[in-house]
């Protein structure tokens, strides 16, 4: 995975520099033109965020607070999407970010592994809404036998996954083979109770409603994300219709997901956008305006939530340092004969 990543790091960005010194042209003054009115984009990129956060919490349970988790899908989303970690590196820092409230690693663990669950769903079924609007909004009318083909024929991957975390015991049978290959001491092992993780994946797999829910909530944050490209194109003097908007940005996620070995899809993101900006009639300098707009909004936003984050991460530490400084105090002034 390092040595594909390191291939596609270099690719990526050889990409991202062709297509703004082939096509860049007056890229900066089209920007411009927009006026700092676009930065309202940054912010606005919470919305998507927050109702994320509320379809993760209805699987994690309401004793951990709406702000809290909004505030860890924003960390979530800046690791998996500017830090080289394979777009899973999110999924394991929101788990240990959420256990300082909640306090339960299994149950946090399974919340999280079943909200993935979910969203490789939701993302299937927003590449299959974008395509068809495509289809339905471009000229591109011919190619909708091919196209739903392949839709049809990818579902099987999501829908294995699916039914085999479903039927159970999955994290017990990886723990039996790392304790077979690490040996059962192992810290790594003693860190989470696999078979009590299946048990609490398994009281989630079995809630149908909870699950529809949360699938709803997390579908209407990727909706909610199509506004940004909805209005940075209009701000850029070239509106399209929401139907357009959102199947610019079901497809650009659809291909950001699937370049994962592309540390932050670099390159590859703007080459999709730029071609289905296209699409709906675009001009290759607006929909280049547009895919950079998108990677400064994602590079600032996702910049703001790694720094509270390591904030977060020194103030929740001080405590304990201090702790462990006044036990150190405490220890010197006692006789030699009464230290443990």
């Amino acid at each position: 995975m390092k040595w594909l990543q390191r291939v596609g790091l270099p690719a990526g960005i050889g990409l991202l520099l062709y297509l703004v010194l082939h096509d860049g042209g007056d890229v900066l003054n089209t920007i411009r033109r927009a006026g700092p009115t676009i930065l309202w984009l940054i912010p606005l990129h919470a919305l998507p965020l927050l109702l994320d956060a509320c379809g993760w919490r209805t699987l994690l349970g309401k004793s951990t607070s709406l702000l809290f988790l909004w505030w860890i899908a924003t960390v979530r989303e800046a690791v998996s999407r500017l830090l080289p970690v394979a777009s899973i590196g999110g999924e394991i820092v929101g788990i240990r970010l959420a256990n300082w409230k909640a306090h339960n690693l299994s149950s946090v663990s399974a919340s999280v592994i079943v909200e993935v669950l979910v969203t490789m769903m939701v993302q299937y079924a927003f590449s299959a809404i974008g395509l068809v609007l495509i289809l339905a909004c471009t000229e591109m009318k011919n190619s909708l036998g091919p196209i739903a083909l392949a839709v049809v024929l990818s579902l099987p991957l999501p829908a294995v996954v699916f039914i085999v975390v479903r039927r159970g015991g999955v994290f017990r049978a990886i723990e039996r083979w790392a304790a077979r290959l690490l040996g059962a001491e192992n810290p790594l092992l003693q860190a989470i109770d696999c078979k009590q993780l299946d048990t609490d994946i398994d009281a989630l797999m079995s809630r149908v409603g909870l699950l529809i829910r949360s699938f709803l909530w997390q579908f209407a944050g990727y909706a909610l994300g199509a506004l940004e490209t909805y209005w940075a194109l209009s701000m850029l003097g070239h509106s399209i219709s929401p139907a357009g908007a959102l199947a610019i940005e079901a497809l650009t996620q659809a291909v950001r997901h699937a370049a994962f070995i592309i540390p932050a899809g670099m390159g590859v993101q703007e080459a999709a956008v730029v071609l289905l900006a296209q699409m709906f009639g675009v001009d290759r300098e607006v929909a280049l305006s547009l895919a950079l707009v998108k990677r400064v909004r994602e590079v600032v936003f996702g910049c703001c939530a790694l720094a509270s984050w390591q904030v977060a991460e020194i103030l929740i530490r001080r405590p304990a340092r201090k702790g462990e400084v006044a036990a150190a105090q405490v220890e010197n002034q006692l006789p030699d004969d009464a230290r443990i």
